[in-house]
């Protein structure tokens, strides 16, 4: 994607050197300024060409009146705890790029994917923020996706004490939170070594139970997501990282993504187009070398620590607003959510009759527009 991007831009530069050579009016109206400095005593009418420039200064608040009209707009916004969730939407927030587009913003914490989308049902969410396993739901027909927001490298499987490779968890104790990324990243890697879920003992549980079931001994081995994936790795000196998303990068891509309700997508375009817009410029200038400011913004709003927040800056490839809008209209994005697709296919977790095509679910346009 930054290649392409490297390519627009130059084509961009290109077709400004032509624009500046093929429009020669607006220098027309100098030499009269010169005139009318040098020649105090030529008549009036002389000078009349030093009017003709008033008409375009007089454009100007006009054009910043417009560019101002944003009719004003409250949204709740899901997240989850941690770098991925909050680092483009918190930097939208802290830098002002919400109040440029009249959007004020409030932040709701929740544990999981399935969770948010099941509180964006009942109307108490306006929009959210989902990992690689809620995006199943959004096949299924349960929310649009509008925006892409990284590709997350940030799930793992995790073994405990004498469990060093994936085959050591037949039998064993597993925790994972369904629905989720969790979910996803243990059924890959199962399915990897020709195993299945009746090959261990899954426990399903809460994201936020994970941490302390592992490290308590509950559990042998459990599939989580960042920071408590490195929270564990961290404080367990015995524990094994047995896979992660990259483990699968040829054949599947760990999307996460800013999630509507459908009928909240089909009445509200526009104010998509304004949050999506104000999310590219935060993530340009995130993902421009400022995870440290980046981190501080996310460390305050979860309460933990500066440290352990900016050790998450790995988790991902940040891209930017700009490769994601021109992505969304050179059909890279797109080939993305396809490829996300056919995982979840194949994985048995798409219950639509027939498949959506993922034009149907993922919100091209919104991107596309955004970034002009």
């Amino acid at each position: 994607m930054k290649k392409v991007l490297s390519i627009l831009l130059t084509l961009a530069l290109v077709a400004t050197f032509v624009g500046c050579g093929s429009s020669p009016e607006p220098a027309a109206p100098a030499p009269a300024e010169d005139t009318a400095a040098t020649e105090e005593a030529a008549p009036a009418e002389e000078a009349a060409p030093v009017e003709e420039e008033a008409p375009a200064e007089e454009e100007a608040p006009a054009e910043e009146a417009a560019e101002e009209s944003y009719e004003p707009v409250k949204l709740n916004i899901a997240y989850m705890p941690n770098y991925g969730s909050l680092w483009s939407v918190l930097t939208a927030k802290e830098k002002g790029y919400f109040d440029e587009v009249g959007i004020t913003v409030e932040m709701v914490e929740f544990a999981d994917g399935p969770t948010i989308i099941a509180a964006m049902e009942s109307g108490s969410i306006d929009i959210g923020y989902i990992g690689q396993g809620a995006h199943k739901l959004c096949i299924n027909g349960q929310a649009s996706i509008f925006a892409l927001s990284h590709i997350s490298n940030g799930d793992a499987l995790i073994g405990g004490a004498g469990i060093t490779k994936i085959e050591d968890l037949a039998g064993k104790k597993v925790a994972y939170s369904s629905g989720s990324s969790s979910e996803d990243i243990l059924l890959n890697s199962l399915t990897s070594v020709g195993m299945t879920m009746d090959d261990i003992e899954a426990v399903d549980m809460d994201a936020s139970a994970i941490v302390t079931a592992m490290l308590s001994g509950g559990v042998d081995a459990c599939a989580t997501w960042s920071p408590n994936s490195l929270k564990i790795l961290e404080e367990m000196s015995d524990a094994t990282k047995l896979s992660d998303n990259m483990t699968f990068s040829d054949t599947t891509v760990s999307l996460a993504s800013w999630i509507v309700m459908p009928s909240y997508a089909e009445a509200n375009k526009d104010v998509l187009v304004r949050f999506t817009k104000a999310l590219f410029k935060a993530m340009d200038y995130a993902a421009d070398d400022h995870y440290d400011e980046v981190a501080q913004y996310v460390a305050t709003q979860v309460a933990q620590d500066y440290d352990s927040v900016y050790e998450q800056r790995g988790d991902a490839d940040w891209l930017t607003g700009k490769e994601v809008s021109e992505g969304a209209a050179n059909g890279e994005v797109e080939k993305y959510y396809e490829i996300q697709k056919e995982g979840f296919i194949a994985a048995g977790a798409v219950e639509a009759d027939p498949v959506p095509a993922v034009s149907d679910y993922v919100m091209l346009d919104v991107m596309i527009e955004a970034g002009q």
